[in-house]
Order: structure tokens, then C-alpha cells, then sequence
């Protein structure tokens, strides 16, 4: 089986400034949301972890597994998206002109790679490579993986494994804070 769950939230959740592969940690709030998340799925089994690299989800992947012997690897592949120089812009909504808001709204439109980020295409080319190279095979063989992450990078996994990579479909499922999902 195939899990998900994004990182317990931090300041710049709560400011809603855009965080993509900018290194923000967890903030007290995140940290408490990881642990009751530890006791929310204490009985679920997990074979292996792997983890984005981004202090935020190796808090989380260290607070929810604390205790248990559930190796953690960790992936640049599973870095959130990278919004470039669009990161740190605080209520991206409310600044009618901000390019990027079009990924939130129409990612199925979005063709823009944003300077010192990525494109979408590139999002969808890392996380499937490391859907085929690393996570499905161990799903095939049995094993349970769990997967730590963020919103647009777990979003697009998601939008690949139940939904053909349909882009209208991207942020179907919504991505809450340490709410764990089974894929």
C-alpha cells in the first residue's frame, strides 16, 4: 500500500506565503499536529519511509515515526514544487497579477517555469521517476510505503496514480497538514 501525508504547518503556512523548496521549519503548531498525527496512526504498519529533504517534512517523518524501527530514506525528488522567485510572496491570491496563481487555479493551463524554479512538466518527470524507480516497486512486492511530503508535490503523485495525470484533476484531493492518505 501506498500512503501519503504532507508536513505539519509552520509559519509560513499560517501567513500564507508560498513556500515551495524554500527550508522553513515546523513551527510549535506543526510539531504538535506531527505528534498527534504519531498517535493517530501508531497501528499502521509502514515498511519504509521516504521523505522529502526540506527540514518541514523531516520534522514531520521524525515525530511521526519516532519510536518505530521504519527506515527513513530521504529523496530530492520529493522537494515541493519550485515556485523560484515567487516563494516568500505572502497572499498570492489577493495580487491579481501574480503568475503563479494560475497553478492553484489552472494547473491544467500552467505552462510557465518560473525563474529559479520549475515547471510543472519537471514536477510531474521527478515524482513519476521516482513513482517507477523507488515506491511502486516495493508496492508491488507487498511492502507498505509511506510517503512524506507537501501539498503540490504530493498533489501531483496523486494526479498520476488515480488520475492519469489528468491536470485537471491536480488538486483533487486536497492536501491537509498531517492527514495521512492512502493511495
Amino acid at each position: 500500500m501506498l500512503y501519503l501525508i504532507r508536513h505539519g504547518k509552520t509559519d509560513w503556512n499560517v501567513r500564507h506565503k508560498i513556500q515551495g523548496q524554500t527550508d522553513i521549519p515546523l513551527n510549535d503548531e506543526g510539531r504538535k499536529m506531527a505528534a498527534e498525527a504519531a498517535e493517530k496512526y501508531r497501528d499502521i504498519n509502514f515498511d519504509v519511509c521516504y521523505c522529502s529533504p526540506l527540514v518541514r517534512a523531516r520534522e514531520t517523518a521524525e515525530i511521526l515515526l519516532d519510536g518505530r524501527n521504519i527506515p527513513i530514506i530521504y529523496d530530492d525528488r520529493l522537494k515541493e514544487y519550485g515556485f523560484g522567485i515567487y516563494e516568500g510572496t505572502e497572499n498570492s491570491f489577493s495580487i491579481p497579477d501574480c503568475p503563479v496563481n494560475e497553478m492553484f487555479f489552472h494547473p491544467e493551463n500552467y505552462k510557465l517555469k518560473v525563474e529559479k524554479g520549475e515547471s510543472l512538466d519537471e514536477l510531474f518527470d521527478r515524482t513519476g521517476a521516482f513513482l517507477r524507480e523507488a515506491a511502486l516497486p516495493l508496492v508491488n512486492d507487498g511492502k507498505d510505503v509511506l510517503i512524506v511530503g507537501h501539498g503540490a508535490m504530493n498533489s501531483c503523485i496523486i494526479c498520476q496514480l488515480k488520475y492519469n495525470s489528468d491536470r485537471t484533476k491536480f488538486w483533487a484531493e486536497g492536501i491537509p497538514n498531517c492527514e495521512l492518505l492512502k493511495v
